[in-house]
């Protein structure tokens, strides 16, 4: 999911106005930039938000002497360590360690994922540090400096060249899915072998993401301390609902991530189908990423992300009713929609908000992917009573409503304050 720490440094303008250099807004460099920035949401945050693939699988077949709570927490330890990781990673690209961070990352996750194919039926630990710790630090080692360097090529071209980058997260959502279903399903491969040839693939692409990028700009002179930043947090009372949603949102909008598949598997629904379930909701979530621009400007950032969120809970509370293929499709198309529209909106709404402060709410955010998915599978039980994490998943996301709600009317108090005085 995008968060919002990358976000606010694509925001930011001060960096080519230090140096009196004007931003080229293209050329070949510049654009082998943004394919490399692609290439790595593509194999980073693609790759780790098609966890539900591996959850349906480890649950069904590969771990079974774990509960799907205990395998949950591979994907969500994944998640919050991307996340929360993003905080330093972003600390260290601005003090000039982009390459160091873009290079150990990218081997870092393609060493994680080879080790991933040697962990042994059952052995959970061998999986969660491969798959959860290890490819999650590579992964938060290149996800923000990736977005952060298209501010050293693109000033008003800027917003084309973020959508063409965080398409490739979209995109990686709705590949990997397709090639590992594929490939985990074929007893002639085996899981050591499906997991090789995926990590051959990402290697590959990662090494030519590595050759493709460049930076610009010296890093800037001047840092944030982190005590005056979390101070003005704490009296920023739109912010500090902001934050509150962002963590509630993401303990309940993970988990048709997590679960729709391994939902749909128990049902009953055709193995074949139930496989495309994650592309069918990942790709949703590409044309919701879409559709922000064509309403955002006529009703405002924040009262558009406040209703989205609000009709997010609706698909999710439907899970409980989740028992033909007509039902896991409109449910996955909905859910996928919503999680694109919110998170393609996160960042301009995080700009309306503050400019400095956002690497705040990814922690909030990291907090609630880290603890969604475990208490979702705690709920289900090993006897998979689903209308629990579901109704549970929904009233989060309800709770993450009434936060942005909250967002709202302080941030237009706080607005008349202003004028009265």
């Amino acid at each position: 999911m995008p968060t919002t720490s990358q976000n606010s440094t694509l925001d930011e303008k001060p960096l080519s106005a230090r140096q009196g250099d004007n931003v080229p807004d293209g050329g070949f460099q510049a654009w082998a930039t943004v394919a490399g920035s692609f290439l790595l949401m593509f194999c980073g945050l693609g790759y780790s938000t098609s966890f539900g693939v591996y959850q349906d699988f480890y649950v069904r077949e590969y771990l079974l002497h774990s509960s799907p709570s205990a395998i949950s927490w591979i994907g969500s330890i994944n998640l919050v360590i991307i996340f929360a990781g993003g905080i330093i990673a972003g600390r260290l690209h601005d003090r000039g360690y982009f390459y160091p961070l873009i290079y150990c990352g990218s081997l870092l996750m393609s060493i994680s994922l080879f080790c991933l194919s040697l962990a042994r039926a059952n052995q959970f630990y061998q999986v969660l540090l491969a798959q959860g710790i290890a490819n999650g630090i590579g992964t938060a080692m290149t996800y923000v400096p990736s977005i952060a360097v298209i501010s050293h090529h693109f000033e008003k071209r800027r917003a084309l060249a973020m959508i063409l980058v965080s398409s490739g997260a979209s995109l990686g959502s709705v590949f990997h899915p397709l090639m590992l279903n594929k490939m985990l399903q074929n007893p002639r491969l085996g899981f050591g072998h499906a997991t090789r040839i995926n990590a051959g693939l990402i290697s590959g692409l990662l090494l030519l993401a590595c050759c493709l990028m460049r930076t610009r700009l010296p890093p800037p002179a001047k840092h944030l301390p982190w005590i005056p930043t979390l101070r003005r947090f704490v009296h920023d009372a739109p912010y500090v609902f902001a934050a509150a949603g962002w963590g509630f949102l993401n303990i309940g909008l993970y988990y048709p991530l997590f679960y729709l598949q391994l939902d749909s598997t128990k049902h009953g629904i055709d193995p074949m189908f139930s496989f495309y379930v994650l592309v069918i909701t990942n790709a949703s979530s590409f044309v919701g990423r879409l559709c922000p621009t064509l309403v955002s400007r006529r009703w405002g950032i924040q009262i558009i992300f406040t209703v989205a969120v609000g009709c997010a809970s609706v698909p999710v509370f439907s899970m409980v009713c989740i028992h033909d293929i007509a039902s896991i499709v409109t449910i996955g198309a909905l859910c996928g929609f919503f999680a694109g529209f919110i998170f393609a909106l996160t960042g301009p709404l995080v700009s309306v908000l503050t400019n400095d402060m956002s690497e705040l709410a990814m922690t909030f955010a990291g907090l609630g992917a880290l603890i969604g998915p475990p208490i979702d599978g705690l709920l289900l039980t090993e006897e998979f009573i689903w209308w629990k994490p579901a109704v549970f998943s929904g009233v989060m996301v309800l709770a993450s409503f009434g936060c942005f709600l909250g967002m709202i009317f302080s941030h237009r108090r706080n607005a008349v304050d202003l004028v009265s005085q």
